[in-house]
């Protein structure tokens, strides 16, 4: 029986959870995998057999006492507040599993600390790398203290300050895109929404990670650009002095993201994983504008795609009419293979191949355990 393989899987958005199902799908049958989350619901109808396990939700936990939220957090770490009971049951039940199960590697997506932990308590860790302003003493000291670092991005999209030493532990799956739809051509794409062939369109999306695409700049963009049909998908955030302008269309959730993607003539996103390399797949021309995100995750990874000419951008949501047709006119100037060479259909199977390897690598020659009977839902 091959050593297992645990993830730990962060709760915010969907994206990690569509990230570890993807690899996880694309690992051999007899390789036991498990996940740890506090959001075990987005593993919902996953068809692969696997452990979930059931953590505590600590975001939002108060502090039991003055004294104790006023003590200073650590430079070696992010989010440690004291007194917490949900945070000593998360730990206790991550440290129980990887010890009942006999786990060989612990994939963190993502947590520093957790990495950390994994560390101290004498399992390998690989953490899922991320895009950002990373060169702090808590994220360095948890990639050192991994195994291996996973980044499920081409490798021409790294940053150039990532330390030498991590690069080199890392291995680079290539644009991985979660989405499996099939991807229609434009025309296909625009007569199954009952879209006109002929005329511009331009899609706004954001996903579930944020507070919404705002909503303002786009009723400015739709003067901007009035011979065009402007359509969003997800949330937008209003302010409340909006006016709506016919050529701009709110769709909100949809479920033929892609068909909407394919009809686009140009496509105004943020800088999410999963929504870069999901434009990508389709090789579209990209307008990113990126969310705020801890350590300016969004922002080094738009840095990155307007680097290698694979998009466009603008310091913030342009307020004027010139602004926007500035950038739309830069949009349509871009050449859509560019985008497209950063996804890489094998990616999930890349990344899976190379922590199974990994895994095996590790333990070559170690005696043998049988890891405890699996159990379906724990928590």
């Amino acid at each position: 029986m091959p050593k297992p393989i645990a993830f730990f899987v962060h709760h915010q958005g969907r994206g990690h959870a569509n990230r570890t199902m993807a690899i996880a799908s694309q690992f051999s049958r007899e390789r036991p995998v498990s996940v740890l989350t506090a959001g075990p619901h987005l593993f919902d109808g996953f068809s692969r057999d696997i452990e979930i396990v059931t953590l505590p939700n600590m975001i939002g936990a108060s502090v039991p006492t003055p004294r104790l939220y006023a003590e200073p957090t650590p430079q070696v770490m992010h989010c440690v507040p004291l007194g917490l009971p949900e945070m000593r049951r998360t730990m206790r039940t991550i440290l129980d599993h990887l010890d009942d199960r006999q786990v060989g590697l612990f994939v963190v997506d993502v947590s520093s600390e957790i990495a950390l932990l994994s560390r101290i308590a004498s399992v390998p860790a690989v953490q899922i790398r991320m895009h950002g302003d990373r060169s702090d003493i808590g994220h360095i000291g948890s990639y050192e203290s991994s195994v291996g670092l996973l980044a499920p991005f081409d490798e021409r999209m790294e940053q150039d300050d990532h330390p030498a030493h991590l690069r080199a532990k890392t291995f680079y799956t290539g644009g991985l895109c979660t989405t499996r739809d099939a991807a229609p051509s434009k025309a296909e794409a625009r007569l199954r929404l009952g879209l006109d062939p002929d005329r511009e369109i331009v899609v706004a999306i954001t996903g579930g990670g944020g507070s919404g695409t705002p909503y303002a700049p786009l009723t400015v963009a739709a003067r901007a650009a009035p011979d065009a049909l402007w359509l969003t998908l997800g949330p937008t955030h209003r302010e409340g002095h909006e006016t709506d302008f016919a050529n701009l269309c709110e769709r909100g959730w949809v479920p033929n993201v892609t068909d909407y993607l394919a009809a686009a003539d140009i496509v105004v996103a943020s800088a999410g994983d999963n929504t870069v390399h999901e434009i990508a797949r389709l090789g579209q021309r990209l307008i990113v504008m990126p969310e705020w995100r801890y350590f300016g995750e969004q922002t080094r990874k738009a840095e990155a795609l307007v680097r290698l000419g694979a998009a466009v951008s603008a310091p913030a949501w342009p307020g004027d009419l010139a602004g926007w047709q500035s950038l739309l006119s830069d949009a349509r100037a871009l050449d859509g293979g560019v985008i497209r060479t950063l996804y890489d259909p094998e990616a999930a199977r890349k990344g899976a191949g190379w922590l199974e390897e990994l895994t095996d690598a590790l333990w070559t020659g170690a005696a043998s355990t049988a890891p405890a009977p699996a159990l379906k839902v724990v928590g």
